[in-house]
């Protein structure tokens, strides 16, 4: 028998046959982790296994490459917390879905738990919104994919950036970019230090790092964004570009 005991978020919960669930934690020292929960659609789980909340996991199997099983017990109910924010309850949504889909199984990524334990708490803040932006990129950075967003790549100036190249990366100037501005992606002024937020630099906030989680990630699995990222993404429909 193998087994192992760990603290964990829920990630991701689908039904199995007729009272069982499947589930899958990210925790610190496992990584993201799939396993069988047996009573997991049943009243008394309701409550527990809900997006976003922390659990005790303790996973079992008899072979390493099976699916094992979890129990689990309630450690706390973030979900709960953001029932009646929608915005932010849909951001929740939209990061457990994200690392559902873009770190791979059982592999440990402690970064990503870090960094899904802080967004959490950020999301009670006034800039939740910018911080769930700066969230995706460092997802992004942590599985290989890291933008530079410090200087422009044409000039090596860190005043006036305005843009990224979809191909690099890299930031560009508003000066440098010129003629092929059109081409490149709007980068938030909350990314290139100056500007405070707010609706606008949010959805290109959202754009930016839906394009390289796209491409990087998502396309050469051959999948689409998350419904629940894109969901969040109508939620701060987009401006005029700079």
């Amino acid at each position: 028998m193998i087994e192992w005991s760990d603290e964990g978020f829920l990630v991701a919960v689908r039904p199995h046959g007729e009272d069982a669930a499947i589930i899958q934690l990210l925790t610190l020292e496992q990584g993201r982790f799939a396993g069988l929960v047996r009573g997991g659609q049943g009243r008394r789980m309701s409550g527990v296994l809900q997006l976003g909340n922390r659990l005790q996991g303790q996973w079992k199997a008899r072979l390493a490459d099976q699916l094992g099983s979890f129990q689990v017990e309630l450690l706390e109910a973030v979900a709960a917390r953001f029932l009646g924010e929608a915005d932010r309850l849909a951001a929740l949504t939209s990061a457990c879905a994200v690392i559902e889909r873009a770190l791979p199984e059982r592999e440990a990524h402690p970064a990503c738990f870090r960094g899904f334990e802080a967004l959490i708490q950020a999301l009670e803040t006034e800039h939740w919104a910018e911080v769930y932006v700066r969230w995706e990129l460092a997802v992004l950075a942590d599985l290989g994919f890291g933008l530079d967003l410090k200087a422009c790549a044409v000039t090596g100036e860190t005043e006036n950036l305005a843009y990224v190249s979809p191909r690099s990366g890299r930031a560009v100037s508003l000066e440098a970019a010129g003629p092929y501005k059109e081409r490149l992606l709007p980068l938030p002024g909350f990314l290139a230090g100056r500007g405070g937020g707010g609706a606008e630099e949010i959805a290109q906030g959202l754009a930016l790092t839906a394009y390289f989680l796209e491409r990087n990630i998502f396309h050469p699995q051959d999948r689409p964004l998350p419904d629940a990222r894109l969901r969040l993404a109508t939620r701060f429909p987009a401006g005029p570009s700079a």
